[in-house]
C-alpha cells in the first residue's frame, strides 16, 4: 500500500490498530458536487512566502503550504467544470454586525496600522487563481463549518447531491468542521488529499488520518479525477 501523509506520525500501536481494523470505504454516491472552503486572501497573502515570514503581514497565512496546493486545486476545479458537477465556493462573512467565530482571538481594529486594516478589508476575497465563475454558488459563513448558518444543506438537497468532494483550508479547522457536519447530514464526504492544507504539518496529517478513519474518504487527486470522468461518461446525453 502506498505511504500516506500521516504514516510517519503514527505510533507502532496506531499502525497495528489500523492493520487490524482498517476503515471501510465510504465510497462515491450517485451525484457529486465540489465544495471549496476558504480559499481567500487571508490564508495566502499577496505573494508566496514561508509561513514564518508571511504571518508578519498576514497573521492567518498558511505560508507555502497554501500556495503549493493551488495547482492541484486548479486541476480539481477544472475537472469539476469539465464534467459539469455543481460547484460551491465558501468564504467568510465580515461586517455583518455579527461577531466572527474567531473574534476573541482577533486584534482590536484600533490597534492596527492603516496597512494592516487595508489587508483585513481583503481577507475574505477568494483568490483569483480559483475565483468563481458566473453561475457557481458562493456562500459566506460565520463559523468554521460551511454548513452552520448557511443554506448549503438546502442547496445540495435541491440539486440531489449525495457526495461532497471537499478541498480548501485549514485541514484541522474549517475543512474538518465541514466534513464532520457533512457526515452528520449523511452526505458522503470525500477529501482530496493534495487539495487541502494547514499551517502545521502534524495537524494537517493527523486530521487527514482521523477524518479518513471516521468521517470521510481521504483520496488522492488522481483517483477523484478518474471517478469524475467515469461518472460523466455514465450520464445520459445532455444531462
Amino acid at each position: 500500500m502506498a505511504e500516506r501523509v500521516w504514516d510517519r506520525f503514527l505510533t507502532e500501536q496506531d499502525r497495528a490498530h489500523v492493520q487490524m481494523k482498517p476503515p471501510n470505504p465510504i465510497g462515491f454516491g450517485k451525484k457529486p458536487g465540489l465544495l471549496l472552503i476558504d480559499l481567500y486572501r487571508w490564508v495566502f497573502g499577496d505573494n508566496p512566502q514561508p509561513i514564518l515570514e508571511s504571518i508578519k503581514s498576514w497573521p492567518g497565512s498558511c505560508g507555502l503550504a497554501g500556495w503549493n496546493a493551488i495547482p492541484s486545486i486548479q486541476t480539481l476545479l477544472k475537472t469539476a467544470r469539465e464534467v459539469r458537477i455543481p460547484i460551491v465556493h465558501v468564504t467568510g462573512l465580515a461586517n455583518a454586525g455579527v461577531d466572527e467565530w474567531s473574534f476573541r482571538r482577533d486584534v482590536e481594529r484600533s490597534q492596527l496600522t492603516p496597512e494592516a486594516r487595508e489587508r483585513r478589508s481583503r481577507k475574505y476575497d477568494i483568490i483569483e487563481q480559483v475565483e468563481p465563475l458566473p453561475g457557481e454558488a458562493v456562500l459566506r459563513k460565520l463559523s468554521p463549518s460551511a454548513f452552520w448558518g448557511t443554506p448549503l444543506v438546502g442547496h445540495l438537497n435541491q440539486l440531489g447531491i449525495d457526495t461532497v468532494i471537499t478541498c480548501g483550508e485549514s485541514t484541522s479547522g474549517c475543512v474538518r468542521a465541514s466534513v464532520v457536519d457533512g457526515c452528520t447530514y449523511r452526505f458522503r464526504m470525500i477529501v482530496v488529499e493534495e487539495c487541502v492544507f494547514d499551517r502545521h504539518e502534524a495537524a494537517h496529517a493527523i486530521n487527514l488520518f482521523d477524518m479518513h478513519q471516521k468521517y470521510a474518504d481521504v483520496l488522492p487527486l488522481a483517483q477523484v479525477a478518474q471517478y469524475l470522468h467515469s461518472w460523466r461518461a455514465e450520464q445520459p446525453v445532455g444531462a
